[in-house]
């Protein structure tokens, strides 16, 4: 994916090794751009399964993006300048984005958006509410025998676990290039623009009930297309140095593991609309 610039501070990106991330990245893209998943969504049933599933991967990318907050800005009292300050204003403006979007006259996190466009068309929701009450519960200990029992406590669906385990992987690391790799480059728009052009006839038909969630969707590809894409590279390049820094290795591997478990949601997502059909008694 070929991203435009955004200029902060003139930051030089490290081209030769964001090109090699990106050739490692390529097949699985590949596969993630024409995913059966789209086409697999034909029905207001189809497409519950799929948010009630993708709405994790939602949750967790905001964990991630807290987890790069923590390690490159200071969130202690008292408050001492810490770390590049590029980074730190990348980030803060990441989080201003995510956590406190504009969205028609109003602020709203890209996640309540989500949840408000899921209650819009009829998705459950009970199974996200009680797992954020038992993250809630935490208090910050986010270790892996914990999230595997709030995981399970909450019936959530084993490839939504499996997913939300792998990136809390990264984050029990406590390494920045492995979090920052896998928010930057596990989470680009993955989902085409095919698909929103399917869901809008979908929507015609349903009387405007995925209204919400169309524009959840375009306003995702706007701002990580035109802001939030760009600002993560740079950031890459404050994380890990230049090209030939051996941290770039490491972030490599992590972002072809983060976008390997997508890859893997989807495949489970598909199993599970196909379960569900032939449970209604539809092909």
């Amino acid at each position: 994916t070929t991203l435009k610039m955004v200029q902060h501070g003139n930051v030089k990106l490290s081209e030769v090794a964001i090109g090699r991330l990106n050739k490692k990245l390529e097949p699985l893209r590949a596969i993630l751009e024409v995913h059966p998943l789209y086409k697999a969504v034909e029905s207001i049933e189809d497409l519950q399964i799929f948010m009630q599933n993708h709405v994790y991967a939602v949750w967790d990318f905001m964990s991630l993006l807290k987890g790069l907050q923590v390690n490159l800005t200071c969130v202690d009292i008292p408050w001492i300048p810490r770390g590049s300050r590029i980074a730190r204003r990348l980030i803060n403006e990441i989080v201003l984005g995510e956590e406190s979007d504009q969205v028609g006259g109003r602020f709203i996190s890209h996640l309540e958006l989500y949840i408000e466009s899921m209650e819009h068309m009829g998705a459950d929701t009970t199974g996200l509410e009680g797992f954020l009450q038992s993250m809630a519960n935490l208090k910050n200990d986010y270790s892996e025998k914990n999230i595997k029992n709030a995981l399970e406590a909450n019936d959530v669906s084993p490839p939504a676990q499996a997913f939300v385990r792998k990136t809390f992987s990264f984050l029990q690391t406590g390494q920045i290039e492995v979090i920052a790799a896998a928010f930057a480059f596990g989470r680009e728009d993955l989902i085409p623009l095919m698909f929103t052009g399917l869901l809008k006839d979908m929507n015609k038909g349903l009387g405007g009930i995925l209204d919400t969630f169309i524009v959840y969707l375009e306003r995702h590809i706007e701002v990580d297309g035109e802001e939030h894409g760009p600002m993560s590279l740079q950031m890459m390049t404050e994380i890990c140095g230049d090209d030939n820094d051996p941290r770039w290795e490491l972030a490599i591997e992590t972002a072809y593991q983060a976008l390997e478990a997508r890859v893997k949601l989807w495949d489970g997502v598909v199993e599970l609309i196909e379960k569900d059909r032939k449970k209604r008694g539809t092909k």
